[in-house]
């Protein structure tokens, strides 16, 4: 067992001691071997932070493991973005890649990821039952972290209508991702089901578990952290040599390194036939996006030599418009704890079609779509809306009170026909 437990992880460390050289040595390789090696080690670290955090499942909370999870998959996100933010507090150019980083991450997070796991887990049900299946259920505690996520996407829309990011609505959404983490802790834990390296991970005696849990916490954490700065910087020069678009590159191609492994755990949930589960990870990535990662960007400001409001202009007002529309859509269409095929496939064609049309007036067609259909979506699913947002302020199932004894959630979740 812990032959085969090494050498995947061997094989993640192996990929960053070229970069932590360099790190280390302070030696500067041309900007597209920079991006090359520092982007590997981040890929590298990440898959050990979600094998790490998969792992820990079987110690706490399951809802509180599934929102660490969700927090360590995209530290690499984090950091790279928190890297621009900082920076921006002395240079303003950077605003623009503290949103496009945040922007970029978060739709890709939706319009690519949700639309994924779903299709795949259909598709998985069709095969197992040789039936079509139309939609995606989850079970009833999803409605929390769905509640939140609806939340924060109402706040959201402050961003693009005041054209600025303040230090108080980031101190706001700070104290609301705590609140949550404390919600989904309150929860029982069950049994997770694991594979792979955190599997093997998950099967070691408790004191070697936890010591090799926090030993790859620590490592993959101190590794991104190396690496973000230089990987950022080599990102925007390599694309100012290959004269491509830097913005687009911030936007895109950093997010989908630093969020490859959160995909990769998400899309495993999936083809295991735990489509739920999968779709209960990215809802809880989203939740991340709009309250720790967006809250945390006007403080990173503020410490990099900023004001207390980080100050969008035009292009980037239209790009958190867009993101906000977009999660609108993602949640009304998952009012009812049902993802039907339409919604995955509207995602995810709409996703396409900021490419295939770009331009400011594209952007808000786009926006003006997501509306439309979120409007749509909120009329059908109207009857579940109170209860939705209501849901992250009432007790959870598993949540000890007077008189009450402490279960399990619900562990069916499936497809309806």
């Amino acid at each position: 067992m812990f032959v085969k437990l090494l050498r995947p992880i061997g094989l993640c460390a192996a990929l960053t001691v070229p970069a932590l050289v360099l790190r280390l040595t302070g030696a500067a390789p041309s900007p597209l071997l920079g991006l090359a090696l520092f982007g590997t080690a981040v890929v590298a670290a990440s898959f050990v932070l979600a094998w790490a955090a998969e792992a820990a499942q079987v110690d706490i909370s399951g809802g509180l493991a599934i929102a660490i999870l969700a927090v360590i998959a995209v530290l690499p996100e984090y950091a790279v973005d928190l890297y621009f933010a900082y920076t921006a507090g002395s240079d303003p150019a950077y605003v623009a890649y503290a949103a496009a980083n945040m922007t970029g991450s978060n739709r890709l997070l939706l319009g690519l990821g949700w639309s994924l796991v779903v299709l795949i887990g259909l598709a998985i049900a069709r095969g197992r039952t040789g039936k079509t299946v139309r939609e995606l259920t989850l079970d009833s505690p999803y409605r929390v972290e769905l509640g939140f996520l609806a939340i924060a996407s109402v706040v959201a829309f402050v961003i693009p209508v005041t054209g600025q990011l303040s230090l108080l609505l980031g101190c706001a959404l700070l104290g609301f991702f705590g609140f949550y983490l404390w919600k989904v802790s309150r929860a029982e834990a069950g049994e997770p089901e694991l594979a792979g390296p955190a599997a093997r991970i998950g099967a070691l005696p408790a004191r070697p578990r936890r010591i090799l849990v926090v030993t790859l916490f620590l490592f993959a954490a101190a590794v991104i952290l190396a690496c973000a700065e230089p990987f950022a910087h080599n990102l925007i020069t390599a694309g100012t040599q290959l004269g491509v678009d830097r913005f687009l590159l911030v936007q895109w191609l950093a997010p989908l390194a630093s969020e490859a492994p959160e995909f990769i755990v998400a899309i495993l949930f999936a083809v295991r036939g735990k489509g739920a589960d999968a779709i209960g990870t990215l809802i809880s990535s989203k939740v991340n996006q709009w309250t720790l990662l967006v809250g945390s960007l006007p403080i990173a400001y503020l410490f990099g030599g900023g004001g207390a409001a980080l100050r969008l202009d035009a292009r980037q007002i239209e790009e958190f418009l867009l993101t906000a529309t977009q999660t609108l859509l993602g949640v009304t269409a998952l009012l009812a704890l049902r993802f039907p095929r339409w919604a995955a496939w509207s995602l995810l064609g709409l996703f396409a079609a900021q490419f295939a049309l770009p331009g400011q007036t594209a952007r808000y067609v786009l926006c003006g779509v997501y509306a439309l259909l979120a409007a749509a979506a909120l009329i059908r699913n109207r009857r579940h809306v109170l209860p939705t947002l209501a849901a992250p302020f009432r007790r959870r199932p598993g949540t000890p009170g007077p008189e009450v004894h402490i279960g399990r959630w619900p562990e069916t979740s499936g497809t309806r026909r």
